[in-house]
């Protein structure tokens, strides 16, 4: 690994780097005097002799074509070498949209020679030239077609690349390398690329300044940029010649990163660069022992609150790992009975209950004076109490404050009632707990409470039914008594994501790296039986996700509120929301491929819990069933900041590209019938949609 360690572990592609090459027709020895002398994973090499065009090509006496002048035979290196180390450069000179005729054929005919031999050759990547002008159509019609028999290419500007993969159809294995220059673009426009496929940063040698010492180093903003990329997994090209003077290499500058000592007349001329890239990506902050535990999940798909289950799904892309089981879905809240395994995930979120702890001995203390608490006993009810965190918590609270309590805890899973059973016989709770097996919408309570519990958020705030549940269990309340939580909104926010939006077609294999010799039929033997989905259906389910490879394109906006108790005779939880979000003019164009979602609840007062970027409840461990992560990313954050549930995502069935000054305009609608509640979303302007899961035909939560 040219970077090194990062804090000890890491595992992402973004540890390799690379070098851009001449073309070289000695391929042994350019890998050779690269990855031995100059330390880098890998090339990325030309092909094909830049002096070779086809028209001039001249046929031989016996009907026979001359041999291309590739860079040597497809045995100067073993099969491994070739996919493992060598990225492939396409022709620079090519430009299929010129005027001139031959220069187009000639183009059009030795991008499909390069590509047909980068394929005999097994090169887990090709890097195309950008298009020499604003037209590409028939560069990208070329492309197209190539790209539907063969894997993985990247392309180059974003007005270019876009209007690219539009032609391409968003082929999901169409990627982007970005040229990094000495002049950077605003923060909101290099933001947009955090929700691209980009796979490569190539950094020319002239974008480095020299320090002191004489040695290439980066602005403070490229540095930013750089640390971003590697932070997502995206690998660095070194490109160029050295145009540094660097000193002459004294014994103790001769030792490279590794420690490795380097003889100085063996030095690779860009080792310096590499150098500096190994420095910025070894001093970037290890992985917090939490967010390696979530790597799994990032921009994994979840499918919630759905009746049916994948036949498997692939959580890693680097071990191709298949779970054979449905407990990465969500549940039906009222239809489905927890897992055990599900409880004790949830039960782990010790600032969840930390807040709800906070919650209650704050309502206590209102509830009850000083004066009255050695005297009055508060009656509490947990409605939806599964396992018992949150009966632990309340008893917890009122220990703290010197309160008495009487507590029906109400279960509607028996599995969950035998451990609240136990519980209760273990901790000695049983004159003061009562356990209820029963639906909290069919339990005719004994007496009136004065405090109703519940902990039946989802990753939209709404999304599991509380509104629902809590309707029909208020009933036990008295008209001043007090409900944890008190209220709760959902948020949603427009983003690129790319990779979520083409991971709702269901992938037939896991991406595999460039850099590991690993055969690619092999690696997805098994993930060849997965069924891919063109359809309605999977555009229109909304999808819990720990989003990272993501472009947060404007601040998010309030959706749908609740707030309980709710004693209004002419209540409904439908509600409809028209948003207007206007991007930062100096983002450019970008694209829009769905919307995240989140949400904030008041659980008493002044104590919060939520996931909405701008205010979430900081150290809370993440859910895997049902919520997931979000993290306040402004630009390139590179540290985890505000754990939580994971995000929920509403994708668009066909990308809305914005425009600077151009606002986007979104309605969305959460509808209940006689037996199911569902959401349904569109975008009116700047260019309309169809309305998504009409009438719940798609995604919907039964009641």
């Amino acid at each position: 690994m040219a970077l090194g360690e990062r804090g000890g572990w890491d595992k992402s592609e973004s540890r390799y780097c690379g070098v851009e090459t001449d073309f070289n027709d000695d391929m042994p020895h350019l890998l050779s005097f690269n990855l031995s002398s100059g330390g880098f994973d890998f090339v990325v090499a030309s092909l094909m002799d830049p002096n070779y065009r086809p028209s001039l090509m001249e046929k031989d006496i016996g009907g026979g074509s001359h041999v291309l002048p590739f860079a040597g035979s497809d045995l100067v290196l073993s099969p491994s070498q070739w996919s493992s180390h060598v990225v492939g450069k396409i022709s620079s000179w090519i430009d299929l949209d010129s005027e001139d005729e031959i220069l187009r054929t000639d183009s059009e005919t030795t991008l499909k020679q390069e590509i047909s031999w980068a394929s005999h050759l097994s090169l887990q990547a090709c890097l195309l030239p950008s298009p020499k002008g604003a037209s590409c159509a028939n560069y990208a019609r070329c492309v197209n077609q190539i790209l539907q028999s063969l894997n993985n290419m990247q392309g180059d500007s974003w007005e270019l690349w876009n209007s690219f993969r539009l032609l391409c159809e968003h082929h999901s294995q169409l990627s982007v390398a970005l040229d990094v220059l000495s002049s950077l673009p605003s923060a909101n426009s290099l933001g947009r690329w955090l929700g691209e496929p980009v796979r490569a940063a190539i950094i020319h040698t002239d974008s480095f300044l020299t320090n002191a010492r004489g040695y290439p180093c980066l602005s403070r903003r490229h540095q930013k940029l750089i640390t971003g990329f590697l932070n997502h997994s995206i690998q660095v090209v070194i490109s160029g010649k050295l145009n540094h003077g660097v000193p002459s290499v004294s014994l103790d500058s001769a030792l490279d990163h590794t420690g490795t000592n380097v003889e100085s007349s063996q030095r690779h001329s860009l080792r310096p660069y590499l150098d500096y890239i190994a420095y910025l990506y070894q001093r970037m902050d290890p992985l917090p022992e939490q967010e390696r535990f979530e790597l799994s999940y990032r921009d994994f798909l979840q499918s919630p609150l759905q009746g049916h289950n994948p036949l498997f799904h692939i959580i890693s892309d680097e071990f191709c790992t298949i779970e054979f089981s449905n407990y990465y879905l969500s549940f039906q809240p009222l239809m489905d009975n927890l897992e055990a395994q599900t409880y004790e995930t949830f039960e782990k979120d010790s600032v969840k209950y930390i807040q709800y702890q906070r919650a209650i001995g704050n309502a206590l203390v209102d509830r009850v004076p000083d004066e009255e608490a050695s005297s009055l006993t508060t009656v509490l009810m947990v409605v939806g109490a599964g396992r018992g965190p949150l009966v632990r918590a309340s008893l917890q609270a009122a220990e703290e404050t010197g309160r008495k309590l009487k507590i029906y805890a109400v279960e509607k899973n028996p599995n969950a009632v035998v451990t609240l059973h136990s519980l209760v016989r273990l901790e000695g709770w049983e004159k003061t707990v009562t356990i209820v097996s029963c639906d909290m919408r069919c339990w005719d309570a004994p007496e009136k409470a004065d405090i109703l519990v519940s902990e039946l958020l989802g990753s939209f705030g709404d999304n599991e039914l509380s509104p629902e549940c809590l309707d029909g269990a208020q009933r036990f309340l008295k008209q001043d008594g007090i409900s944890i939580p008190s209220s709760y909104t959902s948020f949603i926010q427009p983003v690129t994501a790319s990779k979520l939006h083409n991971d709702v077609i269901p992938c037939l294999c896991a991406q595999v790296s460039p850099l590991e010799a690993i055969s690619f039929s092999s690696k997805c033997a098994l993930a060849l039986q997965v069924k891919s989905h063109k359809d309605v259906v999977h555009f229109e389910t909304a999808y819990v996700v720990k989003v990272h490879s993501v472009a947060r394109l404007a601040p998010c906006e309030p959706v749908f509120t609740f707030t309980h108790p709710n004693f209004s005779t002419k209540k409904s939880n439908q509600r409809y929301k028209k948003l207007r979000f206007e991007i930062p003019s100096d983002t450019g164009s970008a694209m829009v491929h769905g919307f995240a979602g989140y949400f904030d609840a008041m659980l008493y007062k002044d104590v919060h819990l939520g996931i909405e970027p701008s205010t979430a409840t900081p150290n809370m461990f993440s859910c895997c069933a049902s919520s997931s992560v979000c993290f306040v990313e402004s630009y390139f954050d590179t540290g985890l900041q505000i754990p939580a549930w994971f995000a929920i995502f509403f994708p668009l069935r066909t990308p809305v590209c914005i425009r600077p000054g151009s606002p986007l305009e979104v309605h969305f609608w959460r509808c209940c019938g006689s037996t199911k509640v569902w959401y349904e979303w569109c975008v009116a302007s700047p260019n309309p949609s169809p309305v998504h899961n009409s009438n719940g035909r798609s995604y919907w939560v039964g009641l």
